[in-house]
This record gives C-alpha cells, structure tokens and sequence, in this order.
C-alpha cells in the first residue's frame, strides 16, 4: 500500500534586536530512495533571500542560504509532496560472522562508533548482548528495539536538543530523537551498523483522502543485516507510508532540520507546525 502525502513544515524566528546577516542550513527536503518518491518540494523564507541546494556526506539534500539585510524576523516553509511506499522486509541471510567479517566493518565503520549522542555504555551494552542471545541479527534489531520501546517513557521536557542516549537511559524518559540514539547506542555495541533517520509522522493510521493533520517532526533507526531496513522504536512499529524520509547520519547532529550563525539579538521560536494531507 502506499500514498501520497503533502507535508508542510513552517518554522519561525524572532530577534530582539535586528540581525544585520545570517547564514544557515535547512535539512527539510525529503528523499526519493527504495520505498520514497518527492514529487515536488520547496524551500522558501520571509524575507526572502538568495539560497542553493546542495548533497551533503550522507546524501541529504541541503538548502543552504544567506540573508545580508536588518530583519526582526524569518520565517522558513518548507513544502513537499512525496510518494510513500510499503515496508521494506528485513534481510535475514546474514551471520553475526559476516558482521565481525573485514568488509562489513570497514564499509560501515562511522556507523559502529561511538558519538557524543551515542556514546559506549557498559550496562547498556550488555542488556544488549543478552537480548542478542539465541536471536539471528535481524531479529536482535526488533528485540532491542522492543525492548527500548517498553523501557522508555515518552515524556516532553525530561531530556533536551543536546542530551545522548545515557541520559535518556538514567532518566528513562524522552522523546523519539532518545529512543533512537538509545537503540543505536545498543545496536552499535553487538555490531551491528545502525544510522539516525529524521522526518515526518503522519499521526492518523486510517486518515482519509483529502484530511489535513498536525503531524511530527519525527525520527527512527535503520539497521544494517544485509541491507538497510528502518524500525520506529519510539511506537514500537515497522516503517511504513506514513513515514516520510528526509535526513540519515549517524546521530542527531547530522541531520538537524535547521542550523545557522547570525549576528544580532538572541532569537526565540514563535511559530513551529508540521502540517500532513494524505492526497491519494
């Protein structure tokens, strides 16, 4: 089953004292990949200023763009349309041999690491080892993820923008960008190669043709056994059209829907949405 949805994501600033120039970087473009297709989408800002687009390392399309005159305000509307696909399956062929293999560590090296959002835990690494036991690693990836997902509590305002997967862990709360950076961090620690995916939720399973939502800004984990394939830990579901695609790294810092310098006064949020139709 697949659909086709409109994804408006409209973010806003305002300074308390005017900004004579900024710089920044906006990931909120979806991907067209396996199961995605972006039909159209755009990035656009008030006041308008002069923008590029770009591929970055991990191949997230980046709008880049630069404002050179005195603003209180700026607002960024990102607007797309995407074609959403059924589940990818698992892949089951592989061994935990192949993945200790030269080839598998090598290739996917930056995605065994340690990061400061996913750093090496000792007690973490050997619940992880556990639930590993007498499992295949395809079906490790749903056992920890399970097991994150009935761990956590998703609670707003326990953990922030900066805090990693030992703090989600110790707090046993958080929101999604915590249930992923916790069941990489676990991942990591078995072997197998895991990586940060950022997008969208839309939140109504039985929406209706035409029906306009608040969605979320979202993220998961996809996880390598023969090929990639994603798992949202944080509902404890498989991947499926109602999750739109934009970003992957290796945490959240490589995927950040929008950062920048500026010069000027200290800026505050007045306006956040995320906007979701299913067209089709």
């Amino acid at each position: 089953m697949s659909w086709r949805v409109r994804v408006v994501h409209t973010t806003g600033y305002r300074y308390e004292a005017p900004v004579m120039q900024s710089y920044n970087e906006a990931r909120l473009t979806p991907r067209s990949d396996r199961r995605q297709n972006l039909v159209a989408g755009r990035v656009e800002t008030t006041p308008a200023t002069r923008s590029y687009r770009y591929t970055d390392y991990w191949g997230t399309e980046v709008t880049s763009f630069d404002l050179h005159a005195p603003h209180t305000e700026l607002k960024i509307v990102s607007s797309s349309v995407v074609e959403t696909g059924p589940t990818v399956m698992p892949h089951n062929g592989i061994t935990w041999r192949d993945l200790r293999g030269g080839e598998v560590v090598d290739r996917y090296a930056e995605l065994l690491e340690s990061t400061r959002y996913v750093p090496r835990d000792r007690e973490l690494a050997s619940i992880a080892r556990d639930l590993r036991k007498g499992r295949n690693p395809t079906e490790a990836v749903l056992a920890i993820s399970e097991w994150v997902h009935d761990q956590l509590t998703y609670t707003r305002g326990t953990t922030g923008v900066h805090s990693s997967a030992v703090d989600a862990w110790r707090a046993r709360e958080g929101v999604c960008q915590d249930y992923a950076h916790l069941t990489l961090a676990m991942l990591r620690a078995i072997g197998i190669p895991g990586r940060y995916v950022s997008g969208y939720l839309h939140t109504k399973a039985n929406a209706k043709v035409g029906e306009t939502v608040r969605g979320e800004s979202h993220a998961w984990i996809e996880a390598w056994t023969g090929g990639w394939w994603g798992f949202d830990p944080t509902n404890d579901i498989e991947i499926g059209p109602r999750h739109i695609w934009v970003a992957l790294g290796r945490d959240y810092a490589d995927v950040s829907p929008l950062k920048g310098t500026y010069s000027g006064g200290q800026a505050s949020a007045i306006e956040v949405s995320v906007n979701v139709t299913r067209l089709a």
